[in-house]
């Protein structure tokens, strides 16, 4: 499909919300069916909770049905096939697997038909044209190709008829020479390394701003894109426009992006339900509310994930949006297991970073460190100053950090230390924010 009108398409993304509910309505009892049918974990799942796929009868039966989550994927991975009883392909309708980064545990394969894969690329490839990429850029992919899933999504690319330039995860120097000598107007990386990158063109000479040719960023793997400070940041610093992408290995690469409205990321709902449900109790919660978000794929046949738990702590907001499009846009804070408490108040990093990132004089890197002192969390926070401060001391970058993580979280960090600019470890991918110190155990 090449084209250059408004949507990649239009039939799908504006479909009304009461024909698209239809359809995901159709789409999920045949996935549950299918699931049952072919995969063993799901059919003894659904048996010990006595439900069967016959008794969705509307989309909210869906919370009948027992919950999976990463713990779910390594227990029933290898077990009885290579690819596991979650499975529901024999292996040979499987043509690609693709591996999670382990940072949660042990890695966990995905799987998928020639079916899935397909379906996945157009997603790509919609998701790409809602951000602006069209048939005249040319792309820069510059993510891992090995084993991971956002690597195989230049091909969503290519199908919309992007020139496309393979660059992975290459040194920074090779990506610059790409960005001087091929001159792509679109790039693909994570938050961190963007900014990384944009810092080490500044640092030999090269303003990419001035004298490069990008023009719209995509960004996924960490939370900054979502976080305004850090977009705003990172698109002074190019001169382009940025744009958040979202995906999990359990499900396909890229599910959901920003439209150049940037309020949320359009989740495709053709092929995921989006659930919210309570951290705690696993309740569901009306859309709008902010709990754990939830994914039932209703396309996905080489393993079907029903009532995935993500870990992801966010909202749906299911209103059209002003793009025209009515597939519902997520908003999401952060993962369940970097949250903590103090004093009462849930933190994120995501709130500490739009902190950081908003404050002049310093560079906008940071590190946090959870700490407990008298059985009680606390928190501190490192950051660089900029060498082009002059004005102001350590101690009153500290006090202004500090005083503004009060106002906009609730409580303050036990400190702020001031470090020089480039003391922190710049990462090529996802940027290790958090370091967690503390012994005892808190619920969330």
């Amino acid at each position: 499909m090449l084209m250059e009108g408004r949507y990649w398409n239009e039939e799908i993304e504006t479909m009304p919300r009461a024909e698209l509910e239809e359809y995901q309505l159709r789409a999920l009892r045949e996935e549950l069916e299918f699931a049952y049918e072919n995969s063993p974990y799901y059919r003894r799942s659904f048996d010990a909770a006595g439900v069967k796929p016959g008794d969705l009868r509307e989309l909210g039966d869906i919370s009948r049905f027992p919950f999976i989550d990463k713990k779910t994927q390594r227990d029933a991975q290898g077990v009885g096939s290579f690819l596991g009883e979650l499975c529901a392909v024999p292996e040979e309708d499987v043509v690609f697997i693709s591996t999670s980064s382990g940072s949660t545990g042990v890695p966990t394969m995905s799987p998928f038909t020639q079916r899935d894969f397909d379906e996945w690329q157009d997603v790509e490839s919609r998701i790409f044209y809602q951000a602006g990429m069209r048939r005249a850029d040319r792309y820069l992919h510059a993510l891992n190709f090995s084993l991971y899933v956002g690597g195989p999504d230049v091909i969503g690319a290519q199908r919309l008829g992007a020139l496309c330039i393979w660059g992975g995860t290459i040194p920074s120097d090779r990506l610059i020479y790409i960005l001087q000598t091929y001159r792509p107007t679109c790039m693909w990386t994570s938050p961190s390394y963007a900014w990384h990158l944009g810092e080490t063109c500044m640092k030999n000479g090269i303003d990419p701003a001035k004298d490069l040719a990008v023009r719209r960023i995509f960004v996924a793997g960490e939370m900054g894109g979502s976080i305004d400070g850090t977009r705003k940041a990172i698109e002074e610093l190019w001169g382009a426009e940025l744009y958040d992408f979202y995906g999990l290995s359990d499900i396909f690469g890229a599910c959901a992006g920003m439209c150049g409205e940037k309020d949320g990321l359009h989740i495709a709902e053709d092929h995921i339900l989006v659930e919210t449900v309570d951290v705690e109790t696993g309740e569901p919660l009306a859309p709008g509310e902010t709990g754990e978000l939830v994914y039932t794929t209703l396309r996905k046949r080489a393993r079907p994930m029903i009532r995935f738990r993500t870990g992801d702590i966010g909202r749906i907001d299911k209103g059209a949006c002003r793009c025209g499009r009515t597939h519902g846009r997520i908003h999401v804070m952060g993962r369940k297991d970097d949250m903590f408490i103090v004093s009462a108040v849930n933190v994120f990093p995501s709130d500490i970073e739009a902190v950081v990132r908003g404050q002049k004089g310093i560079t906008g890197e940071y590190l946090i460190r959870v700490t407990e002192k008298s059985y009680t969390c606390q928190y501190e926070v490192t950051v660089e100053r900029s060498e082009s401060n002059s004005s102001e001391t350590d101690e009153e970058v500290a006090d202004r950090i500090q005083r503004a993580l009060k106002a906009r979280i609730g409580v303050k960090p036990a400190r702020v230390v001031v470090e020089r600019e480039g003391a922190l470890e710049r990462s090529l991918h996802k940027a290790r924010r958090i370091i967690d110190e503390r012994k005892l155990t808190y619920s969330i």
